[in-house]
């Protein structure tokens, strides 16, 4: 039984507890019903304190992507499943001096995109970063990379490690201890490599919302500015440990009685050893993912300075995360945040913002699919309604495999404007071999944003349109 708080936010009561849902009707009409039912299988881990779907929400492995689940951190729970396996997944924006009409000629963006795949892998081939300690990025993350990987001259090195939701967790190190040696000789190779699937690095031109200029402008952002988008997340290091918890908890649930009727859904207590054990893994994959970001991006300066000349600088709007579980205060209380595809919006004065956007509050980076806007919003205060959690992007109507049931390559292509002045332009050969990751595989990314702003979680600052795409493999 559904009860509406607001237009955009209405209470579902399941049998197992309320789950909280925030989109605008038409979104809420589309969702599946299995999400009901994942909802519910999922509020049945014990005193759960809050579960909400945020409109990009859609069924995966265990828990839902879009989910926003809370449990106290003196009796609660932490579950993998609602975290999700590509533990540290996230966005990350660069802005630029250029403007969209400097990248007006189709054959230059080709070469830039040609530029970038020379010192970004979008291949199964190694990581060009040698001189990297794989031991020092999961545990420091940020701070673990080598001097010369934060070269941002004239905007200050440091905006490397203050710009960013995080620079570094810190944690339990000893928890590494336990990895088999394969893990280490394995997962080094991959760091600064991008990674397939819904994986990209996007430029983009922006077009700045009328009532944030003034928030805009203290940004650094401005109408037509060329910007640059990457989502990337753990690799190898965040895939090769997932066995490692899932079998270990899984024995754990075991030995106490516990589970759900669904096997994919794992959990544990916080205060169990496991559940601590856990959580340090986690930290380290959020230590990889961070770095694997920052090196994609400085990979992607090199590309631009060799296309543009070596003065252009590209300073780190933000980088933030949309899978992954951390303490946070709430209420007075401390609380674990279980965040599997939405991203953390917080509003100005918050606490928690970096102190470069205490006053304005953080930029929330938002892609949307292939093809379509993106955008960047800031959290509002009535978001804490919603544990300051929003969407994480358009989230998928049509599984991987099912896409080309649905869609023609040629109706991507128009969907990519190809033949036209202002193609998408990408760097595949083929649009045959990125298929499922077609605009038409996802919701339709503005009713994403509308039901976001509609319920009050958080506003527009600016909208980026894609101009070229480079897609991993």
């Amino acid at each position: 039984m559904a009860r509406e708080v607001g237009k955009y936010h209405q209470t579902v009561k399941l049998r197992n507890g309320v789950l909280h849902l925030f989109a605008n009707a038409e979104v809420i009409a589309s969702l599946d019903r299995k999400v009901y039912k994942m909802a519910d299988n999922n509020l049945r881990i014990p005193r759960s304190h809050f579960m909400s779907y945020t409109p990009d929400a859609h069924v995966s492995s265990g828990a839902c992507v879009g989910t926003t689940a809370v449990w106290k951190m003196s009796d609660g729970f932490v579950s993998p499943s609602i975290v999700g396996s590509d533990i540290g997944c996230g966005i990350r924006v660069h802005l630029t001096p250029l403007h969209k009409r400097d990248l007006q000629d189709k054959k230059l963006r080709r070469k830039l995109i040609k530029r970038i795949e020379k010192y970004v892998p979008t291949k199964r081939i190694a990581s060009p970063f040698r001189n990297i300690e794989l031991e020092r990025v999961v545990k420091e993350g940020i701070y673990g990379l080598p001097a010369e990987y934060l070269p941002e001259r004239g905007v200050g090195s440091a905006r490397s490690v203050t710009h960013l939701e995080h620079a570094r967790f810190a944690y339990d190190v000893t928890a590494l201890e336990s990895l088999p040696e394969r893990i280490w000789k394995q997962t080094g190779r991959e760091l600064g490599t991008l990674g397939g699937g819904n994986h990209f690095i996007e430029i983009q031109h922006v077009r700045v919302d009328e009532g944030q200029r003034e928030t805009a402008e203290k940004w650094g952002v401005f109408d037509g500015q060329v910007v640059v988008m990457i989502h990337s997340g753990s690799r190898a290091w965040g895939r090769m440990l997932r066995p490692e918890y899932t079998n270990r908890i899984k024995d754990a649930m075991e030995m106490w009685g516990i589970g759900t009727r669904d096997p994919k859904l794992i959990y544990v207590p916080i205060r169990a050893e496991e559940g601590r054990w856990y959580l340090n893994l986690m930290y380290s994959a959020l230590n990889y993912a961070v770095a694997n970001r920052h090196m994609i991006a400085f990979g992607v300066r090199a590309a631009f300075q060799e296309v543009f000349g070596t003065d252009l600088e590209m300073p780190v709007l933000y980088d933030l995360m949309h899978n992954y579980a951390l303490e946070e205060t709430h209420c007075g209380q401390p609380m674990l945040v279980h965040r599997k595809g939405t991203t953390r919006a917080l509003p100005a004065g918050h606490e928690l913002n970096p102190e470069p956007y205490r006053e304005t509050g953080h930029p929330a980076l938002i892609p949307g699919s292939m093809g379509t806007a993106s955008y960047i919003m800031v959290g509002a205060k009535s978001g804490e309604k919603n544990f300051y959690s929003i969407c994480h992007g358009a989230g998928r109507i049509h599984a991987r495999d099912a896409v080309r049931e649905h869609v023609s390559v040629d109706a991507f292509a128009h969907s990519m404007k190809v033949g036209t002045d202002e193609e998408v332009v990408v760097n595949r050969w083929t649009l045959e071999h990125i298929l499922t990751e077609c605009p038409q595989a996802y919701k339709d990314v503005d009713q994403i944003i509308d039901s976001v702003v509609g319920a009050g979680l958080a506003s527009v600052v600016a909208e980026c349109r894609p101009m070229a795409v480079v897609k991993g493999t």
